[in-house]
């Protein structure tokens, strides 16, 4: 179908959407008036059958020409016409009640069609929508400060604050990140109890005579965070203004209602927040503490422990806590009646001097679910419960490294009754949900509490258990503290299993598994290995398994194995502290460790095109290191590279040491290390992050062909 355009006066095209060769059509309207909040951008006028300009459009295509009949044309109106004309939060604020609600719906709408095609879980973007849009409608961005937590609750904050339109990039490119941090966005990067900074913030606003407010968004997550209890405490004993909106989806501190009733937040419940969070209450309750203070003789203490409990008794299991770290408890509240959270927003608000206040929002998971069909899959991937694992491993998608391991260890933890797992972090893979289907009473998931799930497997060790601790790479750096005191300064036999170790692709930076190697190997009872593919992941479980006189660790990369068809079988331990030579050559070694042995295989293909053979070696462990396969690689050749997928400090430098300790610099070999560059790498496709950083075949083949002094060929293996 050809569009023809016509100019308009207020500077936007007009669209004819009718075919020349066929008679028109008439479906037009009365008037010619711009309707509320339409995307002027999305406006289609289309020619009636009786146009006198009709008849003219053939020969104006591609020009500009006069505007048809008024009466010939309709509007074709957008999904989303409230959002379309939010530019930033300020736009908010004199939308009427209805048009909140229907820009909740839109916004909803336009998340449904973002994750869907990133393939993403939806349930906690949709569910924290209509809490977005009340708090930005009663406080000022960028004014007032806003912090959130996990980023999966920021989507809709970035939509109200004009990143619409680079929303398509969430998990596709470094546009994302780079350009939606910005001066609404407090932390660049969302993290489970990093968004508890706002009592720092709010002191430094106090200091600095300032007034704006801080408000804080945490999550089901956040509040497994021992962090989370500190912050709070802090807060409550500074006493400064501040406002934390807990986000409780799987109604954590509110116990479920039976079944049947609408929601768990009842009339009386929404009336009682109200009445708790009114400017006459707080108030009265102000003068009575004033009161009581100048009474004295211990009356004040009494006063405001009979408040406590009494508003403890209103409030749902649990908000007692909050009220004992010195924060003014209010909830629960529905966290998708728009009306009530601005209401209770609006009084808080209001308040110049009121401490630090915790409102309990209730919100649905479910919410919006009828938005977004193509991703009920992942949601119920990541939900707690049974999973149908046969169909699961039907699909057509590659077996990961986490199915492999998962299926080794119901492998060994059947015939050793001894094996526990513990899981910490987000959310569960579906892989590790088999074991606990397997082994219900041997599976553990602890959520966001690293530090505990180090210290509870610490426990289970001692007990005569052989724990194996499952912590991503990025998680673990939060326990470091327990790694060291709890259990490699006491040799206590923790397992412990690093997933998605390296770069992982569209996660980016804050998920990226960069310094486990270095900060593991670093500790003197540690042992510290790497699998270079899914049979030597299998080999590695058992040796775990075997040790029983100190801690252990082992690392592995997000994604698919390298085999595509593998059969689970009994691993055998490896030998501690054993490498091995894959392919013998001469000149060059090349000593990968982990999941870099494979692209030093394909730095091998590549060379040997070129004449070039070089021996190529598996390191397996970083701790301790196989000296005399050390030895050897520095005796038979004149270069040594070793390659990791770590940075700094890690596998290339405790080779460093032992080679120039050893003496083995005095002679003739020289070594070269490649390793993760000094700086954060922003995500992308896993692909170009190895080739940003360096780490692919090319890079490899690269340098040692610049090490051959074959600069011209090593240049076009790096444009390459």
């Amino acid at each position: 179908m050809d569009a023809a355009s016509a100019g308009y006066p207020s500077g936007f095209a007009v669209h004819s959407q009718r075919e020349f060769g066929s008679s028109p059509r008439k479906v037009g309207c009365s008037s010619f008036e711009f309707p509320l909040n339409v995307d002027v951008s999305r406006i289609r006028l289309c020619p009636s059958s009786t146009s006198s300009a009709a008849s003219k459009m053939q020969g104006l295509i591609d020009r500009i020409c006069a505007l048809p009949n008024i009466d010939d044309f309709y509007w074709e109106k957008s999904p989303t016409p409230i959002l379309d004309a939010v530019e930033n939060p300020l736009c908010l604020k004199n939308l009427t009640l209805k048009e909140l609600k229907q820009l909740a719906d839109e916004i909803r709408l336009e998340l449904s069609s973002v994750i869907s095609d990133a393939q993403i879980s939806s349930k906690a973007s949709l569910a924290v929508v209509d809490l977005t849009v009340a708090i930005h409608h009663v406080f000022h961005a960028p004014v007032d400060k806003i912090l959130w937590d996990v980023g999966d609750q920021t989507y809709a904050h970035k939509i109200l604050t004009g990143r619409r339109s680079l929303m398509k990039t969430v998990m596709d490119a470094t546009v994302f990140l780079q350009h939606l941090k910005m001066y609404l966005d407090w932390y660049e990067i969302q993290l489970s109890a990093m968004n508890l900074a706002t009592s720092g913030m709010a002191v430094a606003r106090d200091i600095k005579g300032r007034r704006e407010r801080i408000v804080a968004v945490i999550s089901n997550w956040t509040i497994m965070a021992g962090q989370v209890y500190e912050a709070m405490g802090n807060a409550g004993y500074l006493d400064s203004n501040m406002v934390v909106i807990l986000n409780d989806s799987h109604h954590s501190l509110h116990p479920k209602v039976e079944e049947g009733t609408k929601t768990s937040v009842n009339a009386l419940s929404s009336t009682l927040s109200r009445i708790q969070s009114s400017k006459s209450f707080r108030k009265l309750r102000e003068v009575a503490k004033g009161v009581t203070k100048r009474i004295g003789g211990g009356m004040h203490e009494l006063a405001a422990k009979v408040d406590e409990y009494a508003r403890g008794m209103m409030g749902p299991l649990g908000s007692t806590l909050f009220e004992e770290l010195g924060l003014y408890y209010i909830g629960p509240v529905d966290g998708h009646n728009i009306e009530e959270l601005i209401c209770v927003l609006e009084e808080v608000a209001s308040l110049d001097s009121m401490g630090p206040v915790l409102i309990h929002v209730i919100t649905d998971e479910n919410q919006g679910a009828e938005y977004n069909q193509k991703s009920d899959m992942v949601d119920r991937q990541q939900d707690d419960g049974s999973v149908d694992f046969d169909s699961l491993h039907q699909t057509n998608q590659p077996r990961t490294y986490s199915d492999c391991l998962v299926e080794t260890l119901v492998m060994e933890a059947e015939k050793d009754k001894d094996i526990v797992v513990i899981h910490a972090g987000i959310m569960m893979e579906p892989s590790f949900q088999l074991f606990r289907e397997k082994l219900p009473d041997n599976f553990f998931d602890v959520g966001m509490a690293e530090q505990h799930a180090v210290t509870f497997a610490s426990g289970l060790a001692c007990g005569g258990l052989k724990p194996f601790c499952i912590i991503p790479s990025s998680f673990l750096q939060r326990a470091y503290d327990q790694v060291i005191h709890d259990v490699d300064q006491q040799k206590i036999p923790v397992r412990f299993i690093i997933t998605s170790a390296g770069l992982v692709g569209s996660d980016g930076p804050l998920h990226c598994g960069a310094f486990d190697i270095t900060f593991m190997s670093c500790l003197p009872n540690m042992i510290v290995m790497a699998p270079s593919d899914e049979v030597e992941l299998m080999h590695m479980v058992a040796t775990a398994r075997n040790v029983n006189d100190r801690p252990i660790c082992f690392r592995y990369p997000r994604g698919a194995i390298v085999g595509n068809n593998y059969a689970v079988c009994n691993g055998t331990p490896i030998e501690i502290g054993k490498g091995r030579v894959l392919v013998k050559g001469t000149e060059i070694a090349l000593l990968g460790y982990g999941s870099m042995v494979q692209n030093c295989l394909k730095a091998h293909a590549l060379l040997a095109k070129l004449g070039i053979e070089v021996t190529v070696a598996d390191a397996r462990f970083c701790k301790p290191l196989d000296i005399n396969l050390l030895r050897q690689l520095c005796q038979h050749h004149s270069f040594l590279i070793t390659v990791e997928e770590g940075s700094i400090g890690g596998f290339g430098s405790h080779v460093a040491q032992f080679i120039a300790l050893d003496g083995q610099l005095d002679g003739r070999v020289k070594w070269r290390p490649i390793v993760l560059p000094d700086s954060y790498i922003e995500h992308a496709s896993p692909n170009e992050q190895l080739d940003q950083a360096g780490l692919t075949g090319h890079h490899i083949a690269a340098t040692a062909l610049s090490l051959l002094g074959r600069t011209r060929e090593a240049l076009l293996f790096m444009c390459s």
